[in-house]
């Protein structure tokens, strides 16, 4: 993996009242390190409530790609996450795509 085809993309959405992650961080972040030359999503990190939640997010993304477009990616969260944060993972996900897209078109 070269590193100068690895660039940061963030994306935040707030969380639903009334769970633990919206009285600790109010907003979510969700922040990938994408490949460029592949589309690929290498890493990713967020501000979920538990370590868990945060590494099975992660796993989730690692991987895929942000292009052609990611609604397969919003089907995988949808179905295999469903702690009370699933759509604001979804919401910084669509927000990374369109900053992913925003650049793609600018290079």
């Amino acid at each position: 993996m070269d590193k100068t085809n690895i660039l940061l993309f963030s994306g935040y959405a707030r969380l639903p009242s009334g769970t633990v992650s919206s009285e600790v961080y109010t907003v979510m972040a969700l922040v990938v390190l994408v490949d460029i030359e592949t589309d690929t999503i290498v890493e990713v990190d967020s501000t979920l409530s538990t370590r868990l939640a945060e590494r099975f997010v992660s796993r989730l993304i690692v991987g895929q790609k942000l292009e052609p477009d990611i609604g397969k990616l919003v089907g995988k969260i949808n179905h295999a996450y469903q702690g009370s944060a699933n759509k604001a993972i979804i919401t910084a996900l669509r927000i990374i795509a369109d900053k992913y897209q925003s650049y793609k078109l600018k290079r």
